[in-house]
């Protein structure tokens, strides 16, 4: 144990030098300074035009408008996302019949079509004028389609601050998250690639796996199903080395590799979202400056007074809310159920499916039966995934809505954990099932276990953690291409085919108004008919939640896929393409709203970081074969030799002489009678000793990273003591100036909000 220790202390001070260099690349800016001190140019960092200058600001008050900058100016004091959130706030208000009915908004009037839609409009096109013109002349949408939305732009750091003048914080927030992540993925894909490159060198050189290749009909097994015939242990040759690419020492390393790095990049995001939620002035958002929901504003019931902003706001009674949020609960269970039929009806179809591919006379078939039956119901299982959740997150939408809660922030928050909690069941079920519960409730020859009167589903022959691989890379890369097909070619069609139904509209409205003349002409469309071309922006639930779960695929069973770190990162470094070149192109520009966070999808990654600990730990214990290698190796003989005759026992007399005394083996540590043998108990002691010591480990490590790395940065604390210092000295020479002054409008304008030059890091953002 003191041996142990001392290696997981060696290994925690690796880890900490690694976090420590990963968080230098990840801000960039000690990395920009050593190749600014050596004269070379950053690969990553590029020079995006018209940078947003950044003021000190405060809230605005109309009683105070001199005091501010450009208030002087106003067609452009105002930024044009303010004055969309402005506009939008007053029609998202405004009653139109029965306010009890909820007939309040525009909204619900282009639910019910009295208007076609209504969105803002995009500044001009996105496309870069023909005869070339200076970068500084493009306008905002032309220079995120420049600098951002090509695929050209794929190693260039994304221009921030203009995705956050253009489309807001909310949608800046999750571009600047993603891209946080995926940096993050750089050493993850590095060191679950170089473990699955180990395992080719295991191949050739494991002793077990040249036991199983060369053993002829030396082991002959117990028929997999009822009406299977024995096989010879030798057949899965190939079969039993490829599961050593995904089960060898390093699966180890990497749990706690993976483990260790999902809590310090938590870590690290909190430090990054505080400094950019500082810099756009929205530290305080959610506390202070968030108002009530339009919809509930509208349909609450009584109103008291805020006990933050000492305003009156309308309320909707506590109890009464908590009745409906226990009925939402209900319909989640429900739900969840649903998932759990579907899930044995997915195990019952391979069962079945193997019985009758064993039936059938194509030997090439027979041969593979398991195989067959495992990858057609992990594709069956995709299929059913897909179908329910586009069913819940339906019916989340109205549990929500139902339940009336204040905010925005807290309408989102609460739908996005129905919706979690139920995709969380729904897409994980099946792996854990694979992973902690198939194969352990089998039985063994002359009294197996059934279900439904069908004997319960056994690993197949190369075990169980090479067939939750193939689970995951069926689910989760499956999923991913789905999605990104989607993507990349459902918008596009979306897009023509909307064009091409509105274009007769149009061309009609265009004689209407323009006579018979304009019939052969091609004229200019309206930006508003332009945009009203483009496609509905449905937010950004959908892009959180398949990075989520795409989180939870790459942290909790890492252990049994190793190259999916190197698929996420694949597949993110196109997602942020597509999803750049869908808001500046495809989709109509969305209302700008303001966020300080991606608000409980970090809760929700906490979360699945701590289920990663456990089910890797458990992982290790009970699916991989390294703690009965490690146990034969320290007790019997420590080159293996032997180490499949151990871990095979020999089916009973019973069993035996109901097949024409004709023995044969099976996985497990069994006597001749069926009953346990002391190396079972022995080798359960040890997984469960080693899961407490694991998740311990772990958990003191991450525990150690939390209170190594503090949630805000240092500049940024002295930045936030800055600017209330500055705030303090503007309101003391305020008063001194107020006592001495005898015309008010003057002494009033003097004081406006100090500004300072616009601060930008290396990025460029």
């Amino acid at each position: 144990m003191s041996r142990f220790c001392r290696l997981m202390s060696r290994f925690y001070l690796l880890v900490s030098r690694f976090c420590r260099l990963v968080s230098r690349f990840c801000h960039v800016v000690p990395n920009t300074l050593v190749l600014s001190k050596l004269s070379l140019p950053n690969p990553l960092s590029q020079d995006v035009p018209n940078p947003p200058a950044d003021y000190y600001t405060c809230q605005f008050r109309t009683n105070k408008l001199q005091r501010f900058l450009g208030s002087d100016h106003q067609e452009t004091f105002f930024k044009t996302t303010q004055r969309h959130q402005v506009l939008y706030e007053i029609l998202a208000r405004t009653p139109y019949g029965s306010v009890k009915k909820g007939e309040v908004g525009i909204d619900r009037l282009v639910s019910e079509q009295v208007f076609t839609a209504a969105y803002p409009l995009h500044q001009g096109d996105f496309r870069l004028p023909s005869p070339p013109v200076p970068p500084h002349c493009l306008g905002l949408r032309q220079i995120l389609y420049a600098y951002w939305a090509q695929w050209s732009c794929w190693r260039r750091y994304q221009p921030l601050d203009h995705i956050r003048e253009y489309f807001g914080e909310k949608i800046a927030l999750y571009f600047a998250w993603i891209g946080f992540y995926t940096v993050w993925l750089l050493p993850a894909s590095l060191v679950g690639t170089v473990i699955f490159l180990i395992g080719f060198g295991l191949m050739a050189t494991d002793v077990p796996a040249k036991e199983v290749c060369n053993s002829g009909n030396r082991f002959i097994m117990c028929p997999i199903c009822n009406i299977c015939s024995y096989w010879n242990y030798s057949s899965i040759c190939s079969t039993y080395k490829a599961g050593l690419l995904f089960d060898n020492g390093g699966t180890v390393f990497l749990s706690v590799f993976m483990s260790l790095w999902a809590v310090t990049f938590l870590e690290y995001w909190k430090r990054t979202c505080s400094s950019l939620s500082h810099r756009w002035d929205c530290s305080d958002f959610q506390d202070i400056e968030e108002r009530p929901r339009p919809e509930f504003t509208a349909m609450a019931p009584m109103t008291v007074r805020n006990p933050v902003t000492g305003a009156e706001e309308p309320y909707f009674p506590e109890q009464k809310r908590l009745n409906r949020t226990l009925t939402g609960c209900m319909v989640i269970i429900i739900m969840v159920a649903v998932v759990l039929m579907f899930l044995i009806a997915v195990i019952l179809y391979r069962t079945i499916l193997s019985i009758v591919i064993y039936k059938s006379d194509f030997s090439v078939l027979v041969f593979q039966a398991g195989r067959i039956s495992s990858l057609s119901g992990s594709v069956l299982n995709l299929l059913v995934i897909l179908l329910l959740s586009r069913v819940y997150t339906a019916l989340a939408h109205i549990l929500t809505r139902w339940e009336m809660h204040r905010t925005q922030t807290k309408y989102e928050d609460m739908f996005i954990l129905k919706v979690f909690i139920f995709q969380f069941v729904n897409f994980y079920s099946s792996p854990i099932y694979i992973a902690f519960f198939k194969g352990r409730f089998v039985g063994y020859p002359g009294n197996y276990n059934t279900l439904f009167g069908v004997r319960n589903e056994d690993c197949g022959a190369g075990g169980c953690l090479i067939e939750l691989a193939q689970e995951l890379l069926v689910i989760m890369v499956g999923k991913q291409l789905i999605n990104n097909i989607q993507e990349f070619i459902s918008p596009k069609l979306k897009s023509w085919w909307q064009k091409r139904k509105l274009r007769p509209q149009l061309k009609e409205k265009k004689k209407e108004v323009d006579g018979e003349e304009a019939q052969g002409e091609d004229e200019e469309v309206c930006p508003w008919e332009d945009d009203y071309q483009l496609l509905v922006c449905e937010g950004l639930f959908s892009e959180y939640l398949e990075m989520v779960l795409q989180f939870g695929f790459i942290t909790i069973f890492v252990a049994a896929c190793p190259l999916a770190p190197l698929f996420a990162l694949i597949n993110n470094w196109v997602e942020i393409r597509l999803d750049a070149h869908k808001f500046v192109t495809e989709y109509r520009r969305p209302v700008a709203e303001r966020a300080q966070d991606i608000g409980i999808w970090f809760p929700i990654l906490q979360f699945i970081t701590h289920m990663a600990v456990l089910s890797n730990a458990f992982l290790i214990a009970f699916t991989s074969s390294f703690l009965p290698r490690l146990y034969y190796r320290y007790t019997r003989d420590s080159t293996l030799r032997g180490f499949i005759s151990f871990t095979l026992a020999t089916s009973p007399h019973t069993f035996s002489q109901q097949h024409h005394n004709a023995s044969c083996r099976y996985r497990g540590f069994r006597d001749e009678n069926g009953e346990y043998l002391p190396e079972y108990f022995h080798l359960l002691a040890i997984r469960l000793g080693f899961i407490i010591v694991f998740e311990h480990v772990v958990f003191f490590i991450g525990r150690l990273i939390d209170l190594m790395v503090p949630d805000i940065p240092e500049e940024v604390e002295l930045k936030i003591k800055r600017e209330h210092y500055m705030a303090k000295e503007a309101l003391a020479e305020n008063q001194v100036q107020t006592l001495t002054c005898h015309q008010p409008v003057l002494c009033y304008s003097s004081f406006r909000l100090p500004s300072t030059t616009p601060e930008r890091d290396p990025r460029g953002n």
